[in-house]
């Protein structure tokens, strides 16, 4: 039987969802807003999508970067867990 996440892993991997759910919901955001100054502005169809990709591209970069350190703080410390893991049952084996 697997043994049950503890608290602490569960309000972890809770965190690192939030960061990553807020980075993509906030790019998302900023993408519909760029289509929507864009089309206001007289752009349409595929040249619409590609100002829009490229401005809202930009603007996330200088805007969302606390929340893309936040995100890739968050996976980088999944990532570390999950080779120690990996590690310890390699370890493990050969013994």
């Amino acid at each position: 039987m697997p043994a049950k996440p503890s608290r602490c892993a569960a309000a972890r991997l809770n965190g690192d969802m939030r960061a990553t759910l807020a980075y993509t919901s906030a790019r998302i955001l900023l993408f519909i807003a760029a289509l929507g100054v864009l089309y206001l502005a007289g752009a349409r169809r595929f040249l619409l999508v590609g100002l829009a990709l490229v401005v809202s591209g930009i603007v996330s970069f200088v805007v969302l970067s606390r929340q893309r350190d936040a995100m890739s703080g968050a996976l980088v410390f999944r990532l570390r867990q999950f080779r120690s893991r990996l590690d310890e049952g390699t370890r493990t084996e050969d013994d």
